[in-house]
């Protein structure tokens, strides 16, 4: 699925208010056990992740558990977006804190993305 570079900007800008204002989560295992949780509102998987298997299972898991997930480019913006210094595989908003608007509208527009 391709997913528009305007749709990406407002997913980190989602990911950033969340980040500020609500709560995230970050790196593949911690994504992992917060979607098995059932805490995962939105995840995002970056798509330059090598070897590929590090992240491989995070979709199926999202599908299993109807948990919206974005793929973005590259896992150095994703780690800033959540505010490290270090690229990072995987995030994902827990609480979207301001920004529930935002997360909401991005989740409409991945679902028509789908259909």
């Amino acid at each position: 699925m391709e997913i528009p570079k305007e749709l990406i900007n407002k997913a980190y800008e989602a990911l950033e208010n969340a980040r500020d204002t609500g709560k995230i989560a970050k790196g593949t295992n911690e994504i992992t056990k917060t979607i098995d949780r059932g805490k995962a509102v939105l995840v995002y998987i970056a798509e330059d992740v090598q070897p590929k298997e590090i992240v491989a299972h995070i979709p199926l898991i999202c599908e299993e558990k109807s948990v919206p997930y974005i793929h973005v480019p590259r896992k150095d913006e994703l780690g800033g977006a959540v505010g490290i210094d270090v690229p990072t595989a995987s995030a994902c908003i827990v609480d979207p804190g301001k920004g529930k608007k935002l997360v909401d509208e991005i989740i409409k527009k991945l679902n028509e993305l789908k259909k």
